[in-house]
This record gives structure tokens, sequence and C-alpha cells, in this order.
């Protein structure tokens, strides 16, 4: 996966970032769906993170639109730009890993619910997920072996 797109790498690692993106804002939405007793500053942690991911997302797509335009010629700066891009989704992912082990520690409501543990348990694999696929990308010599 991660040396067969050639030139257009830069395009891979976007579509990666604005999947991954549009994921970790729908987790948002099934952690609050799944329990209406959900303690308030959780559920507007929540809300704000689903705002953040959204308009990630959006700046993700902005790029992805140029490397579009850019048909593979892609300039040193542009790369650049990516790689900062993309340590940014990796940084706000991790962010995000850090407040559903919080809310795993502290929350009542979610310490009575198992089911909403699993499900913040899987959410929590697929963004450890990402950040993986994302550092494999960046640092392509770390995950040889």
């Amino acid at each position: 996966m991660l040396y067969a797109y050639g030139s257009q790498m830069p395009l891979r690692i976007l579509d990666e970032i604005q999947f991954w993106k549009e994921q970790e804002k729908e987790h948002t939405v099934v952690i609050r769906e799944l329990s209406d007793e959900l303690e308030p500053e959780y559920v507007a942690s929540l809300k704000k993170w689903e705002q953040d991911f959204a308009q990630f997302e959006t700046r993700v797509v902005r790029y992805i639109e140029t490397a579009i335009r850019y048909g593979g010629n892609f300039s040193p700066v542009f790369y650049q730009q990516v790689l900062q891009l993309t340590q940014a989704a990796v940084n706000q992912s991790q962010a995000f890993l850090r407040l559903l082990a919080e809310m795993e520690k502290k929350s009542r409501v979610i310490a009575g619910n198992p089911t909403l543990i699993v499900v913040i348990r899987h959410i929590e694999r697929e963004s450890e997920y990402f950040i993986g696929v994302v550092q494999g990308i960046l640092y392509p010599s770390h995950s040889r072996s």
C-alpha cells in the first residue's frame, strides 16, 4: 500500500486522512447516541470534536482538490504542506484518544454501560490503526522489518 502509489502518494495520503477524519467525526455521534445520560461535559466535548473533525476534513478536501489540479506534478512545497497536514491529523487523533481514555476512566455512565465500553474501545483501535497507517507513510523506514 505505502509505496505502490509513486507520484500519487500525496493524493493517497490525503485520501486516507479524509476517510479517517470522517470516521472519527461519526464516532463522536455514535458515542453520544449510545447514552442519553452521558455527562454533559463529555457530550459538549464530543460535539466540539465532531465540529473539529468536520473542519479538518474540509481542509483535507481542499488539499485533495489542489492535488488533483497538480496532476501528479507536486512541488516540494506541496509535499511539505501535505506532511505537515498529516502530522496535524495524527496529533488530532492522539488528542481524541486522550479524551476517550479520560471518559473511560472518569465517566460513571460509561463504566455502567458494557456496550458503550466495547464501542469506545473499538473506536480507540480504529483511531490507533489510522495513526499507525499514517506513521507508516510518514516514517517508512520504521515500518519495514
